[in-house]
């Protein structure tokens, strides 16, 4: 276990991030994970890290704050909160979120008050989101696991039974097995990725059109000039990271006004500390003009308002039903895993997935088509059968996925 968890933390400082001598590192971490989160700067110290950050949150007082704390808390940010998070995004610092929560932290919080909290948070932290989503600094997500999350998982276990399936089935799904091969193996992974990314780029779809027994049935227009990215991406700057461990997708944005028809979700979402499930939405011309859902729907409603473009898409992701995390029949209830388990869409904020996307401005991107939103929602909409074709420019038609799997 010791061997594991040395090299989980040197994967993700060391590829991962791929931090640099003299550069700074904020790392975001629940205080139960305080332990994988001082690995995590032992290895960014190694490396010869300027310094380590660290930013605390707590499950259980975060969850006090929304239910009793007064309305107007929700309503603004502290202005050293938002210079946390800006200065050090326009410093170039290296940013790694150790993501392991409760799934069902917040439920039976007012949808108001998260909805306000994104509000506000979006609007503080807009030069962090920013850089984020244009390559400005390196950043990754990864997870350990809390009995809370465990449990939900495998709710037939004990605490300790429950944790111990928890960390082989990550360890599984980073690809380490305890023998120091884990970077070889990434770079295999990365490899495969990086054939099916060129030949999606030569293909240059006009329309991707979705079709599986759940109901979906829809019809995403991609914007002229697009590109596919991987999860492995390069900053401003030309440093190399992964930005989500584990990333078995290849994803693109549509163009905003270009989705049309139904899409249904496979897997339960969890957001803002709440489960939906059950859930569909009616697109016309990339707008949600109808959410449904059997478990949630206020929330998920709340969730695609935080503003306008909250309700159109800004992410369409491509991921073989037949991979290593969804071979393992588990839903982890956490977007992560769960996302890289089948393919998905995201309504929210585009990355700027064009051929010249990271030098354009805001502006420029919505006049190229993209969306622009505060919010960024990832949810699975693959299945064993899901069929996805490619439309090209001059009319040929090309089965992109058949039977939930590349065909391409």
């Amino acid at each position: 276990m010791h061997e594991k968890l040395q090299e989980y933390a040197r994967l993700l400082v060391r590829v991962g991030l791929n931090v640099q001598k003299g550069q700074k590192l904020v790392i975001s971490c629940p205080v139960e994970c305080a332990w994988f989160a001082r690995l995590c700067a032992a290895e960014a110290y190694e490396a010869e890290c300027r310094e380590v950050v660290m930013n605390w949150h707590d499950d259980a007082m975060t969850r006090m704050k929304y239910l009793k704390a007064e309305e107007s808390v929700f309503e603004n940010v502290p202005e050293w909160r938002a210079r946390f998070f800006n200065d050090q995004a326009k410093e170039g610092a290296a940013y790694l979120a150790i993501s392991a929560t409760d799934p069902e932290n917040l439920k039976g919080v007012d949808p108001q008050r998260l909805v306000k909290s994104q509000q506000s948070s979006g609007k503080a932290l807009k030069d962090f989101d920013r850089l984020q989503m244009c390559g400005g600094f390196p950043w990754c997500i990864a997870s350990i696991p809390i009995p809370s999350w465990a449990k939900k998982v495998f709710p037939g276990c004990g605490e300790d039974e429950a944790m111990e399936k928890l960390w082989n089935a990550i360890f599984s799904a980073v690809r380490i097995d305890g023998d120091g091969t884990c970077v070889d193996k990434w770079q295999a992974h990365l490899d495969t990725l990086r054939q099916r990314l060129d030949k999606l780029n030569e293909l240059n779809f006009k329309s991707l059109h979705y079709t599986n027994s759940l109901g979906t049935d829809l019809t995403v227009e991609l914007p002229e000039g697009h590109v596919w990215e991987a999860g492995n991406d390069v900053t401003l700057s030309g440093q190399t990271y992964i930005a989500n461990i584990p990333t078995e997708e290849l994803f693109t944005a549509p163009l905003k006004t270009g989705v049309n028809g139904v899409v249904y979700a496979s897997m339960p979402l969890v957001n803002d500390g709440n489960i939906i499930d059950g859930f569909h939405f009616v697109v016309k011309d990339g707008k949600i003009v109808e959410a449904h859902a059997e478990v949630g729907e206020e929330t998920l409603k709340g969730a695609i308002s935080v503003d306008e473009g909250a309700s159109y898409f800004g992410e369409v992701a491509l991921v073989p039903y037949d991979s290593p995390i969804s071979n393992q029949n588990i839903l982890f209830y956490n977007t992560l895993f769960d996302e890289n388990a089948a393919c998905h869409i995201a309504f929210g904020e585009a990355y700027p997935c064009l051929k010249d996307g990271h030098g354009l401005s805001k502006e420029e991107l919505k006049e190229r088509g993209l969306n622009d939103s505060i919010t960024h929602v990832d949810f699975m909409i693959g299945t064993p059968d899901l069929s996805i074709v490619g439309t090209t420019h001059d009319g040929a038609e090309i089965p992109v996925f058949v039977n939930g799997n590349f065909a391409i």
